[in-house]
Protein backbone atom coordinates (compact mmCIF):
# COMPACT_ATOMS: atom_id res chain seq x y z
CA UNK A 1 0.00 0.00 0.00
CA UNK A 2 1.29 3.34 -1.45
CA UNK A 3 0.89 5.92 1.69
CA UNK A 4 0.11 9.60 1.03
CA UNK A 5 3.51 10.57 2.09
CA UNK A 6 5.16 7.93 0.17
CA UNK A 7 3.06 8.84 -2.95
CA UNK A 8 4.11 12.77 -1.94
CA UNK A 9 7.98 11.54 -2.08
CA UNK A 10 8.31 9.59 -4.94
CA UNK A 11 5.82 12.72 -6.91
CA UNK A 12 9.16 15.20 -5.70
CA UNK A 13 11.85 12.42 -6.87
CA UNK A 14 9.99 12.21 -10.22
CA UNK A 15 9.70 16.08 -10.68
CA UNK A 16 13.88 16.25 -9.17
CA UNK A 17 14.37 13.58 -11.94
CA UNK A 18 12.71 15.47 -14.65
CA UNK A 19 14.46 18.59 -14.18
CA UNK A 20 17.82 16.71 -13.46
CA UNK A 21 17.37 15.30 -16.81
CA UNK A 22 16.43 18.45 -19.18
CA UNK A 23 19.62 20.40 -17.61
CA UNK A 24 21.95 16.68 -18.57
CA UNK A 25 19.74 16.43 -21.89
CA UNK A 26 20.94 20.05 -22.35
CA UNK A 27 24.57 20.02 -21.49
CA UNK A 28 25.14 16.52 -24.11
CA UNK A 29 23.39 18.70 -26.74
CA UNK A 30 26.12 21.13 -25.98
CA UNK A 31 28.68 18.51 -26.76
CA UNK A 32 27.66 17.78 -29.87
CA UNK A 33 28.33 21.48 -31.16
CA UNK A 34 31.83 23.25 -32.18
CA UNK A 35 33.40 24.68 -29.15
CA UNK A 36 35.80 27.38 -29.91
CA UNK A 37 39.41 27.94 -28.06
CA UNK A 38 41.57 25.85 -25.94
CA UNK A 39 41.43 24.43 -22.40
CA UNK A 40 43.99 25.46 -19.53
CA UNK A 41 44.20 24.79 -15.73
CA UNK A 42 45.52 26.48 -13.14
CA UNK A 43 46.43 24.23 -10.09
CA UNK A 44 47.86 23.43 -6.91
CA UNK A 45 50.08 19.93 -8.31
CA UNK A 46 53.76 20.39 -7.11
CA UNK A 47 56.13 21.71 -9.89
CA UNK A 48 59.73 20.80 -9.04
CA UNK A 49 63.14 23.31 -9.54
CA UNK A 50 63.50 22.03 -13.11
CA UNK A 51 59.72 23.35 -14.02
CA UNK A 52 58.38 19.72 -14.17
CA UNK A 53 55.62 18.94 -12.50
CA UNK A 54 57.03 16.93 -9.32
CA UNK A 55 56.41 12.74 -8.65
CA UNK A 56 54.73 13.68 -4.66
CA UNK A 57 51.40 13.99 -3.59
CA UNK A 58 52.71 17.26 -1.86
CA UNK A 59 51.05 19.13 -3.91
CA UNK A 60 48.79 21.55 -1.88
CA UNK A 61 50.03 24.94 0.08
CA UNK A 62 49.35 26.19 3.60
CA UNK A 63 48.15 29.62 4.03
CA UNK A 64 49.48 31.58 6.86
CA UNK A 65 47.22 34.11 8.70
CA UNK A 66 46.66 37.26 7.07
CA UNK A 67 48.23 35.99 3.64
CA UNK A 68 46.67 35.51 0.75
CA UNK A 69 46.92 32.90 -2.09
CA UNK A 70 46.48 33.48 -5.74
CA UNK A 71 44.95 30.17 -7.37
CA UNK A 72 44.69 32.08 -10.95
CA UNK A 73 46.15 34.64 -12.77
CA UNK A 74 45.04 34.48 -16.55
CA UNK A 75 45.37 36.76 -19.21
CA UNK A 76 42.12 36.75 -21.38
CA UNK A 77 40.14 36.65 -23.35
CA UNK A 78 38.53 33.36 -21.60
CA UNK A 79 36.16 32.02 -19.33
CA UNK A 80 36.78 30.05 -16.19
CA UNK A 81 34.29 26.61 -16.26
CA UNK A 82 35.16 25.06 -13.48
CA UNK A 83 36.82 25.68 -9.68
CA UNK A 84 37.79 23.08 -7.19
CA UNK A 85 38.67 23.69 -3.87
CA UNK A 86 39.40 21.10 -0.59
CA UNK A 87 41.66 21.96 2.22
CA UNK A 88 41.29 20.55 6.05
CA UNK A 89 38.64 21.22 8.38
CA UNK A 90 38.67 23.69 11.57
CA UNK A 91 39.12 21.02 13.77
CA UNK A 92 42.51 19.66 15.42
CA UNK A 93 43.93 16.97 12.74
CA UNK A 94 47.79 15.55 12.95
CA UNK A 95 49.05 17.68 9.80
CA UNK A 96 47.35 20.97 12.17
CA UNK A 97 47.53 20.00 15.51
CA UNK A 98 46.26 23.47 16.40
CA UNK A 99 43.70 23.52 14.25
CA UNK A 100 42.56 25.15 10.59
CA UNK A 101 40.78 27.75 8.93
CA UNK A 102 37.24 27.41 8.78
CA UNK A 103 35.66 28.60 5.82
CA UNK A 104 33.60 31.62 6.74
CA UNK A 105 37.05 32.67 7.76
CA UNK A 106 38.32 32.53 4.30
CA UNK A 107 37.35 35.26 1.56
CA UNK A 108 37.08 34.38 -1.95
CA UNK A 109 37.71 37.50 -4.40
CA UNK A 110 37.91 36.91 -8.37
CA UNK A 111 39.20 39.92 -9.95
CA UNK A 112 37.84 40.45 -14.05
CA UNK A 113 40.49 42.96 -16.36
CA UNK A 114 42.36 44.48 -13.34
CA UNK A 115 39.66 46.31 -12.12
CA UNK A 116 40.17 47.27 -8.29
CA UNK A 117 37.03 45.94 -6.91
CA UNK A 118 36.85 42.16 -6.81
CA UNK A 119 33.36 41.26 -9.06
CA UNK A 120 33.30 37.96 -6.67
CA UNK A 121 33.65 39.01 -3.39
CA UNK A 122 32.33 36.58 -0.54
CA UNK A 123 33.31 34.05 2.49
CA UNK A 124 34.62 30.84 0.45
CA UNK A 125 31.67 28.98 2.70
CA UNK A 126 28.57 31.38 1.35
CA UNK A 127 29.73 31.35 -1.60
CA UNK A 128 29.25 27.09 -1.89
CA UNK A 129 25.87 27.20 0.08
CA UNK A 130 27.68 26.73 3.41
CA UNK A 131 27.28 28.88 6.22
CA UNK A 132 28.06 29.44 9.76
CA UNK A 133 31.74 28.08 9.11
CA UNK A 134 29.49 24.51 8.77
CA UNK A 135 30.69 22.27 6.56
CA UNK A 136 27.18 20.47 4.48
CA UNK A 137 26.86 18.41 1.69
CA UNK A 138 25.57 20.41 -1.52
CA UNK A 139 24.00 18.33 -4.94
CA UNK A 140 23.06 20.80 -6.91
CA UNK A 141 23.76 21.83 -10.89
CA UNK A 142 26.27 24.97 -10.60
CA UNK A 143 27.50 24.07 -6.52
CA UNK A 144 28.57 21.02 -5.39
CA UNK A 145 30.06 19.97 -2.23
CA UNK A 146 30.54 16.33 -2.19
CA UNK A 147 30.49 14.53 1.41
CA UNK A 148 30.94 18.37 2.41
CA UNK A 149 34.81 18.60 1.95
CA UNK A 150 34.92 18.81 -2.50
CA UNK A 151 33.86 22.14 -3.12
CA UNK A 152 32.84 22.55 -7.11
CA UNK A 153 31.74 25.74 -9.07
CA UNK A 154 30.03 25.31 -12.79
CA UNK A 155 29.51 29.03 -12.50
CA UNK A 156 30.43 30.47 -16.01
CA UNK A 157 32.77 33.59 -15.34
CA UNK A 158 33.82 35.20 -18.76
CA UNK A 159 36.60 37.80 -19.01
CA UNK A 160 37.90 40.15 -21.63
CA UNK A 161 41.73 41.05 -20.36
CA UNK A 162 42.33 39.40 -16.78
CA UNK A 163 41.37 36.93 -14.02
CA UNK A 164 42.64 36.65 -10.81
CA UNK A 165 41.06 34.67 -8.36
CA UNK A 166 42.17 34.74 -4.80
CA UNK A 167 41.72 33.26 -1.29
CA UNK A 168 42.44 35.52 1.91
CA UNK A 169 43.06 34.16 4.73
CA UNK A 170 41.75 35.99 7.35
CA UNK A 171 41.91 33.42 10.46
CA UNK A 172 44.15 33.30 13.07
CA UNK A 173 44.99 29.73 11.70
CA UNK A 174 46.11 28.88 8.97
CA UNK A 175 44.44 27.47 6.06
CA UNK A 176 45.53 23.95 5.82
CA UNK A 177 46.63 21.76 3.06
CA UNK A 178 44.58 23.93 0.29
CA UNK A 179 44.45 21.30 -2.81
CA UNK A 180 42.34 23.80 -6.21
CA UNK A 181 42.18 23.40 -10.01
CA UNK A 182 40.49 25.82 -11.67
CA UNK A 183 39.59 25.10 -15.15
CA UNK A 184 38.78 27.64 -17.76
CA UNK A 185 39.01 28.08 -21.52
CA UNK A 186 41.42 30.86 -23.37
CA UNK A 187 39.48 32.17 -26.51
CA UNK A 188 40.21 34.17 -29.40
CA UNK A 189 37.54 36.53 -28.42
CA UNK A 190 34.35 37.34 -26.43
CA UNK A 191 31.46 39.14 -27.71
CA UNK A 192 30.60 43.03 -26.62
CA UNK A 193 27.59 42.19 -24.85
CA UNK A 194 28.95 39.71 -22.69
CA UNK A 195 27.67 40.07 -19.28
CA UNK A 196 30.15 38.86 -16.51
CA UNK A 197 29.58 36.71 -13.70
CA UNK A 198 29.55 38.38 -9.90
CA UNK A 199 28.66 37.14 -6.90
CA UNK A 200 28.07 39.29 -3.73
CA UNK A 201 27.94 38.94 0.64
CA UNK A 202 26.07 40.85 2.97
CA UNK A 203 25.12 40.84 6.14
CA UNK A 204 23.18 42.83 9.08
CA UNK A 205 23.49 41.17 12.75
CA UNK A 206 20.83 41.45 13.49
CA UNK A 207 18.61 43.08 11.03
CA UNK A 208 17.88 46.89 10.43
CA UNK A 209 13.74 47.67 11.89
CA UNK A 210 11.76 49.15 9.13
CA UNK A 211 13.29 47.90 6.52
CA UNK A 212 13.22 44.82 4.31
CA UNK A 213 17.00 43.10 3.90
CA UNK A 214 18.69 44.10 0.78
CA UNK A 215 20.31 40.98 -0.77
CA UNK A 216 21.19 43.13 -4.54
CA UNK A 217 20.94 46.15 -5.39
CA UNK A 218 22.71 47.19 -9.19
CA UNK A 219 22.12 49.62 -12.08
CA UNK A 220 23.21 47.72 -15.73
CA UNK A 221 21.47 45.30 -18.07
CA UNK A 222 21.41 41.57 -16.92
CA UNK A 223 20.05 38.91 -15.09
CA UNK A 224 19.62 37.46 -11.30
CA UNK A 225 20.78 33.97 -10.76
CA UNK A 226 20.97 32.75 -7.28
CA UNK A 227 20.52 33.24 -3.95
CA UNK A 228 22.45 31.66 -0.56
CA UNK A 229 20.80 33.43 2.62
CA UNK A 230 21.46 32.49 6.28
CA UNK A 231 19.52 33.18 9.16
CA UNK A 232 20.26 32.64 13.15
CA UNK A 233 17.36 33.47 14.97
CA UNK A 234 17.10 35.66 18.15
CA UNK A 235 13.76 34.87 18.73
CA UNK A 236 11.77 31.67 19.28
CA UNK A 237 9.58 30.18 16.56
CA UNK A 238 9.46 30.25 12.84
CA UNK A 239 11.34 33.17 11.46
CA UNK A 240 10.47 32.65 7.89
CA UNK A 241 7.04 34.22 6.86
CA UNK A 242 8.64 37.20 4.91
CA UNK A 243 8.01 37.64 1.36
CA UNK A 244 10.73 38.60 -1.11
CA UNK A 245 10.40 41.57 -2.89
CA UNK A 246 12.22 42.15 -6.68
CA UNK A 247 11.87 45.59 -8.31
CA UNK A 248 12.68 46.04 -11.76
CA UNK A 249 14.04 49.23 -13.59
CA UNK A 250 13.23 51.09 -10.97
CA UNK A 251 9.72 50.38 -10.13
CA UNK A 252 8.48 51.75 -6.58
CA UNK A 253 6.18 48.96 -5.99
CA UNK A 254 7.82 45.24 -6.54
CA UNK A 255 6.60 43.90 -9.50
CA UNK A 256 7.82 40.41 -8.45
CA UNK A 257 6.21 39.63 -4.89
CA UNK A 258 6.59 36.17 -3.15
CA UNK A 259 4.63 34.66 -0.18
CA UNK A 260 6.74 33.44 2.20
CA UNK A 261 10.54 33.06 2.99
CA UNK A 262 10.72 29.05 2.60
CA UNK A 263 8.00 29.87 -0.44
CA UNK A 264 11.02 31.62 -2.27
CA UNK A 265 13.39 28.47 -1.61
CA UNK A 266 10.68 26.20 -3.27
CA UNK A 267 10.06 24.52 -0.10
CA UNK A 268 6.88 24.90 1.72
CA UNK A 269 5.08 24.94 5.27
CA UNK A 270 8.90 25.46 6.56
CA UNK A 271 12.53 24.22 5.98
CA UNK A 272 14.31 21.38 6.31
CA UNK A 273 17.68 20.29 5.88
CA UNK A 274 17.96 18.99 1.86
CA UNK A 275 19.45 19.37 -1.52
CA UNK A 276 18.44 19.42 -5.03
CA UNK A 277 19.70 20.60 -8.70
CA UNK A 278 18.49 24.32 -8.29
CA UNK A 279 17.38 24.71 -4.21
CA UNK A 280 18.12 23.31 -0.74
CA UNK A 281 18.51 23.97 2.25
CA UNK A 282 21.81 22.54 3.31
CA UNK A 283 22.23 23.56 7.05
CA UNK A 284 18.93 23.82 9.24
CA UNK A 285 19.81 22.38 13.10
CA UNK A 286 16.72 23.43 15.20
CA UNK A 287 13.09 24.66 14.47
CA UNK A 288 11.98 27.19 16.67
CA UNK A 289 14.61 27.71 19.18
CA UNK A 290 16.54 31.01 20.34
CA UNK A 291 19.69 30.76 18.42
CA UNK A 292 18.89 28.30 15.34
CA UNK A 293 20.80 28.39 12.21
CA UNK A 294 19.02 27.96 8.60
CA UNK A 295 20.80 28.08 5.76
CA UNK A 296 19.06 28.38 1.97
CA UNK A 297 20.11 28.19 -2.01
CA UNK A 298 18.13 28.93 -4.52
CA UNK A 299 19.69 29.29 -8.48
CA UNK A 300 17.83 30.69 -10.82
CA UNK A 301 19.24 28.28 -14.01
CA UNK A 302 16.29 27.68 -15.70
CA UNK A 303 14.01 31.07 -14.17
CA UNK A 304 16.87 34.36 -14.24
CA UNK A 305 15.16 37.39 -12.99
CA UNK A 306 15.50 39.70 -16.05
CA UNK A 307 16.54 43.44 -16.14
CA UNK A 308 17.76 46.17 -18.33
CA UNK A 309 18.20 48.85 -15.69
CA UNK A 310 18.48 47.76 -12.91
CA UNK A 311 17.54 45.48 -9.98
CA UNK A 312 16.77 45.54 -6.42
CA UNK A 313 15.71 42.41 -4.42
CA UNK A 314 14.94 42.42 -0.93
CA UNK A 315 13.54 40.19 1.48
CA UNK A 316 11.11 40.87 4.52
CA UNK A 317 11.99 39.74 7.98
CA UNK A 318 8.64 38.75 9.35
CA UNK A 319 7.47 35.64 11.25
CA UNK A 320 6.32 34.12 14.77
CA UNK A 321 7.06 35.90 17.92
CA UNK A 322 6.83 34.72 21.53
CA UNK A 323 4.27 36.49 23.47
CA UNK A 324 6.83 38.41 25.63
CA UNK A 325 8.37 39.97 22.47
CA UNK A 326 4.76 41.18 21.66
CA UNK A 327 3.48 44.67 22.86
CA UNK A 328 0.43 43.52 23.44
CA UNK A 329 1.58 39.92 24.59
CA UNK A 330 0.48 38.07 21.65
CA UNK A 331 1.80 35.87 19.28
CA UNK A 332 0.94 35.87 15.94
CA UNK A 333 2.60 35.07 12.58
CA UNK A 334 3.50 38.78 11.23
CA UNK A 335 5.55 40.39 13.28
CA UNK A 336 9.06 42.23 12.65
CA UNK A 337 11.73 40.06 13.75
CA UNK A 338 15.30 40.75 14.95
CA UNK A 339 17.09 38.01 13.77
CA UNK A 340 20.95 37.71 11.96
CA UNK A 341 21.08 37.83 7.95
CA UNK A 342 23.48 37.18 5.79
CA UNK A 343 23.58 36.30 2.07
CA UNK A 344 25.56 36.00 -1.27
CA UNK A 345 23.66 36.85 -4.34
CA UNK A 346 24.60 35.73 -7.46
CA UNK A 347 23.90 37.52 -10.95
CA UNK A 348 25.25 38.72 -14.38
CA UNK A 349 24.66 41.82 -15.69
CA UNK A 350 27.01 44.07 -18.26
CA UNK A 351 28.82 47.06 -17.48
CA UNK A 352 30.51 47.35 -13.91
CA UNK A 353 28.15 46.47 -10.60
CA UNK A 354 26.63 49.84 -8.63
CA UNK A 355 26.27 47.58 -5.45
CA UNK A 356 28.15 48.86 -3.30
CA UNK A 357 28.26 46.15 -0.23
CA UNK A 358 31.86 45.00 0.72
CA UNK A 359 32.14 41.87 2.66
CA UNK A 360 33.68 42.91 6.29
CA UNK A 361 36.32 40.94 7.86
CA UNK A 362 36.07 37.89 9.12
CA UNK A 363 36.17 38.72 13.16
CA UNK A 364 33.27 40.80 12.28
CA UNK A 365 31.59 37.92 9.64
CA UNK A 366 31.57 35.45 12.81
CA UNK A 367 28.06 36.05 14.75
CA UNK A 368 28.25 37.90 17.98
CA UNK A 369 28.28 35.19 20.91
CA UNK A 370 24.81 35.41 22.65
CA UNK A 371 25.77 33.09 25.94
CA UNK A 372 27.21 33.17 29.05
CA UNK A 373 29.17 29.92 29.03
CA UNK A 374 29.81 27.68 31.86
CA UNK A 375 31.77 24.16 30.99
CA UNK A 376 30.14 21.54 31.97
CA UNK A 377 33.76 19.72 31.83
CA UNK A 378 34.82 21.80 34.72
CA UNK A 379 32.79 19.67 37.15
CA UNK A 380 33.81 15.75 36.89
CA UNK A 381 34.64 15.34 40.43
CA UNK A 382 32.89 13.17 42.39
CA UNK A 383 30.92 15.41 44.39
CA UNK A 384 29.26 16.57 41.18
CA UNK A 385 28.11 13.07 40.01
CA UNK A 386 26.47 10.04 41.45
CA UNK A 387 28.78 6.92 41.57
CA UNK A 388 29.56 6.19 37.83
CA UNK A 389 32.41 6.92 36.12
CA UNK A 390 33.08 10.64 34.48
CA UNK A 391 35.33 11.69 31.99
CA UNK A 392 36.30 14.37 30.17
CA UNK A 393 35.51 13.54 26.21
CA UNK A 394 37.96 15.27 24.00
CA UNK A 395 37.95 13.10 20.82
CA UNK A 396 34.39 15.00 19.44
CA UNK A 397 34.62 17.61 16.34
CA UNK A 398 32.13 20.15 17.37
CA UNK A 399 33.94 20.06 20.94
CA UNK A 400 36.99 20.67 20.26
CA UNK A 401 37.65 21.85 24.28
CA UNK A 402 36.16 18.20 25.31
CA UNK A 403 32.58 17.51 27.39
CA UNK A 404 31.26 16.04 30.27
CA UNK A 405 30.72 12.54 29.41
CA UNK A 406 29.00 10.70 32.39
CA UNK A 407 28.79 6.80 31.75
CA UNK A 408 25.73 5.23 34.13
CA UNK A 409 25.16 1.40 34.31
CA UNK A 410 21.79 1.53 35.25
CA UNK A 411 19.19 4.91 36.50
CA UNK A 412 20.39 4.27 39.86
CA UNK A 413 22.02 7.14 41.43
CA UNK A 414 23.01 8.26 37.87
CA UNK A 415 22.52 12.13 38.37
CA UNK A 416 24.81 15.24 37.48
CA UNK A 417 25.06 18.62 39.05
CA UNK A 418 26.83 22.10 37.26
CA UNK A 419 26.42 24.57 39.39
CA UNK A 420 26.85 28.67 37.92
CA UNK A 421 26.50 31.87 39.13
CA UNK A 422 23.89 34.80 38.01
CA UNK A 423 25.45 38.26 38.21
CA UNK A 424 22.65 40.31 36.99
CA UNK A 425 18.84 40.25 36.40
CA UNK A 426 17.86 40.16 32.74
CA UNK A 427 15.57 38.05 30.44
CA UNK A 428 17.71 34.62 29.53
CA UNK A 429 16.89 31.37 28.36
CA UNK A 430 18.45 28.84 30.08
CA UNK A 431 19.62 25.36 27.80
CA UNK A 432 22.08 22.57 27.79
CA UNK A 433 24.26 22.23 24.83
CA UNK A 434 25.64 18.88 24.57
CA UNK A 435 25.45 15.32 22.87
CA UNK A 436 23.48 12.51 21.53
CA UNK A 437 24.19 9.56 20.54
CA UNK A 438 22.90 5.34 19.86
CA UNK A 439 24.22 4.97 23.44
CA UNK A 440 22.62 7.65 25.90
CA UNK A 441 19.45 7.86 28.26
CA UNK A 442 16.72 10.00 29.04
CA UNK A 443 17.22 12.26 31.83
CA UNK A 444 15.12 14.86 33.71
CA UNK A 445 16.25 18.55 34.51
CA UNK A 446 15.60 20.93 37.43
CA UNK A 447 17.13 24.09 38.84
CA UNK A 448 16.96 24.49 42.13
CA UNK A 449 14.77 22.06 42.60
CA UNK A 450 12.05 22.69 40.38
CA UNK A 451 11.41 20.58 37.29
CA UNK A 452 12.47 22.76 34.18
CA UNK A 453 12.47 21.27 30.60
CA UNK A 454 10.40 18.16 30.62
CA UNK A 455 11.95 14.66 29.36
CA UNK A 456 14.98 14.81 27.46
CA UNK A 457 15.86 12.18 24.97
CA UNK A 458 19.48 12.07 24.37
CA UNK A 459 19.46 8.97 22.19
CA UNK A 460 19.97 9.10 18.65
CA UNK A 461 21.12 6.66 16.05
CA UNK A 462 24.32 9.10 14.90
CA UNK A 463 26.58 11.05 17.60
CA UNK A 464 25.19 14.92 16.88
CA UNK A 465 25.86 18.18 18.78
CA UNK A 466 22.00 19.17 20.39
CA UNK A 467 20.79 21.65 22.05
CA UNK A 468 17.84 21.05 24.58
CA UNK A 469 15.97 24.40 25.70
CA UNK A 470 14.57 24.68 29.15
CA UNK A 471 13.53 27.84 30.55
CA UNK A 472 12.90 31.52 29.94
CA UNK A 473 13.25 33.40 33.01
CA UNK A 474 14.74 36.37 34.75
CA UNK A 475 16.87 35.06 37.46
CA UNK A 476 17.47 36.83 40.23
CA UNK A 477 21.58 36.87 40.89
CA UNK A 478 22.95 34.65 43.03
CA UNK A 479 23.74 30.79 42.74
CA UNK A 480 21.63 28.30 40.76
CA UNK A 481 21.99 24.10 40.16
CA UNK A 482 21.08 22.67 37.16
CA UNK A 483 20.63 18.75 37.81
CA UNK A 484 20.23 16.05 35.72
CA UNK A 485 18.92 12.49 36.61
CA UNK A 486 18.88 9.84 34.40
CA UNK A 487 15.11 8.08 34.44
CA UNK A 488 15.44 5.67 31.56
CA UNK A 489 16.36 5.21 28.14
CA UNK A 490 14.73 3.93 25.09
CA UNK A 491 14.52 0.64 24.32
CA UNK A 492 17.00 1.20 20.82
CA UNK A 493 19.52 3.02 23.49
CA UNK A 494 22.56 0.64 24.37
CA UNK A 495 23.27 2.65 27.42
CA UNK A 496 22.40 5.54 30.14
CA UNK A 497 24.84 8.18 28.95
CA UNK A 498 25.61 11.59 28.99
CA UNK A 499 27.19 13.88 27.30
CA UNK A 500 27.15 17.89 28.06
CA UNK A 501 29.41 20.27 26.67
CA UNK A 502 28.19 23.13 28.38
CA UNK A 503 24.81 24.87 30.47
CA UNK A 504 24.16 28.21 28.94
CA UNK A 505 21.90 31.17 30.00
CA UNK A 506 21.27 33.03 26.49
CA UNK A 507 20.65 36.38 25.85
CA UNK A 508 16.58 37.61 24.40
CA UNK A 509 15.97 40.32 22.30
CA UNK A 510 16.29 43.92 23.96
CA UNK A 511 12.39 43.98 23.11
CA UNK A 512 12.05 41.40 26.09
CA UNK A 513 13.58 43.72 28.22
CA UNK A 514 11.56 46.62 27.26
CA UNK A 515 8.36 45.51 27.36
CA UNK A 516 9.24 43.01 30.85
CA UNK A 517 6.18 41.24 30.25
CA UNK A 518 7.80 38.65 32.62
CA UNK A 519 9.61 40.60 34.89
CA UNK A 520 7.38 40.30 38.06
CA UNK A 521 6.71 37.21 37.24
CA UNK A 522 8.43 33.94 39.45
CA UNK A 523 9.50 31.52 37.16
CA UNK A 524 9.69 28.88 40.28
CA UNK A 525 5.70 28.63 40.69
CA UNK A 526 5.25 28.21 36.87
CA UNK A 527 8.44 27.58 34.85
CA UNK A 528 8.00 29.36 30.76
CA UNK A 529 9.52 28.10 27.71
CA UNK A 530 8.36 30.02 24.36
CA UNK A 531 8.22 28.08 21.58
Amino acid sequence: MITSSTAKALFVIAIMLALTTTAVAGDLDALARPHEGRSMRATSTAVGPDGHYAHSNGDNSNVAPGQTKVVLDAEGPGMVTHIWFTFLGPEKHPWAPNGSANHQEMLLRIYYDGNERPGVEAPLGDFFANSFGKRSEVISVPVVVEDADSYNCFWRMPFRESCRIEIVNESERNISLLYYNIDWIKLDQLDEDTPYFYAQYRQEYPVEQGKDYLILETEGKGHYVGTVLSVRTRSPAWFGEGDEKVYIDGEERASIWGTGTEDYFLSAWGLRTTSTPYFGTPYFDQWGIVGGHTSAYRWHIHDPIVFQESIRFTIEHMGWISPDENPDYESHSWNERQDDFSSVAFWYQTGQPTFEARAPHASERTLPNLDTIVMARDFTDSQYHGDHPTVIQENLSFYPDGQLFFRPDSTEDAWVEIPFTVEEREPVRLLIKGTRAPDYGIYRASLNGIPVGGTLDMYDEDVSEWEWHLLDFWPDPGEYTLRLECTGKRDVSTGYFLGVESVRLRERRPRVKEWAHDADKDWRESPVLYN
